[in-house]
C-alpha cells in the first residue's frame, strides 16, 4: 500500500476517535475525553498533511470526510446506541461508493 494511503488512513483513525471523543466530553465538560479530542484532531491533521504531499486536496480530504462520516455513524451506532434508519444507511453505501469509485476509476487519487 502506499505511504500516503497509510498517512490518510491514520489521518481517519486519528479524527474518528476525536470525533467519538467529542461526544463523550459532553461539550467539553469531561477532562479526559476533552483532551482525546484536541490530540486526536491534531493527528489527524498532520497526518492529512503529510497525505497531502502526494494527493489533491480535493481527494483527501473527500476520502477523509466520507470514511470518518461511516465510521462516526458505526461508532455511534455500537457505543452511544444511535439509531440508523434506511435513508441514513443509503446514504452512507452512496458515501462509500463515491470512495470507491475514487479510488479504482480516479487517475486524481495519486496511486
Amino acid at each position: 500500500m502506499p505511504v500516503h494511503y497509510i498517512y490518510l488512513f491514520i489521518a481517519v483513525a486519528a479524527e474518528t476517535i476525536g470525533t467519538s471523543a467529542l461526544q463523550a466530553s459532553q461539550q467539553f465538560t469531561r477532562l479526559v475525553p476533552s483532551l482525546i479530542v484536541v490530540i486526536g484532531y491534531g493527528f489527524a491533521f498532520y497526518f492529512m498533511g503529510l497525505a497531502l504531499k502526494y494527493m489533491p486536496v480535493g481527494i483527501v480530504y473527500a476520502i477523509w470526510s466520507g470514511l470518518g462520516i461511516v465510521f462516526i455513524a458505526a461508532i455511534g451506532f455500537v457505543v452511544f446506541g444511535q439509531k440508523l434508519d434506511l435513508p441514513a444507511i443509503i446514504g452512507l453505501a452512496m458515501i462509500l461508493s463515491g470512495i470507491l469509485v475514487i479510488h479504482i476509476f480516479s487517475n486524481s487519487s495519486g496511486h
